[in-house]
């Protein structure tokens, strides 16, 4: 392994970080900025190891080029909100992300400032209490026919990884994206499948170290309810055809 891999790997855990030199040097202990360490001019200080390890889980043995595991205890990384928003009177508000504002999300999941810019509302109903709950617009035909594009699904957050169900939905946001899907889980494997109900897209495999939030899918919000009966009478038709096509086979026969 050349010399310099340790660096360009330093470099790399800031970028999917989204963080500056400056700010990754903050949160890291050094004085100054990352720069000298990115461009191999400085050996990584082994208190700044200790931190990688403390704070991001990264294996000293994958940084230096030992190990393909690149992170530790995968299994007590927090999937928690980062952030969550209060009403006037102190209880927590429904953050809407819509497909527009998706695209920023992963770059400003800890910046509360943000989130405060984004629309909000609450439900008073008794299944929108004692949790967080995020509203996100469906972006794509991925899920079809169970989500359409430019509908909207509320969240309720998921704090453990033992409690996902391979019969539930998710929305999983990760470094740079926010997907809605499935999940498989992989036997002893850091990995995850991210399985669409739509059978025209592939499994996405991921590592789960990489996924910040993930969010159940507990319900959703339609305005289009003339194309939706539209469809059903499409699918309606669809399956009449089928029927009749069956029918003629059988008596030709």
């Amino acid at each position: 392994m050349p010399i310099d891999e340790e660096f360009r790997r330093f470099k790399q855990i800031r970028e999917e970080l989204n963080l500056t030199q400056s700010a990754f040097a903050d949160e890291l202990g050094i004085s100054a900025t990352t720069a000298d360490i990115e461009r191999g001019r400085t050996r990584i200080p082994g208190q700044v190891v200790k931190e990688l390890l403390k704070k991001y889980h990264i294996n000293p043995l994958w940084l230096f080029g030992d190990s393909t595991q690149k992170y530790l205890h995968a299994e007590k990384l927090s999937i928690n909100p980062k952030i969550v928003t209060v009403d006037n009177t102190g209880h927590e508000n429904i953050v809407l992300v819509s497909a527009k504002a998706a695209a920023g999300y992963p770059n400003n999941i800890g910046d509360a400032q943000w989130f405060e810019s984004q629309p909000a509302f609450s439900i008073p109903l008794p299944e929108y209490r004692n949790a967080t709950f995020r509203g996100f617009q469906v972006e794509g035909d991925s899920m079809l026919p169970v989500l359409h594009s430019g509908e909207w699904i509320v969240g309720k957050a998921v704090d453990d990884w033992e409690n996902l169900s391979d019969k539930r939905m998710y929305v999983i946001v990760t470094v740079d994206s926010i997907l809605v899907k499935r999940v498989q889980k992989e036997t002893h494997s850091t990995y995850i499948n991210l399985i669409s109900t739509n059978p025209e897209y592939a499994p996405i495999r991921i590592d789960r170290n990489e996924i910040r939030e993930v969010w159940l899918v507990n319900s959703k919000l339609t305005f289009d309810l003339e194309a939706d009966t539209q469809q059903v009478s499409l699918h309606s038709l669809h399956q009449e055809m089928k029927e009749l096509r069956a029918e003629v086979k059988k008596l030709v026969k």
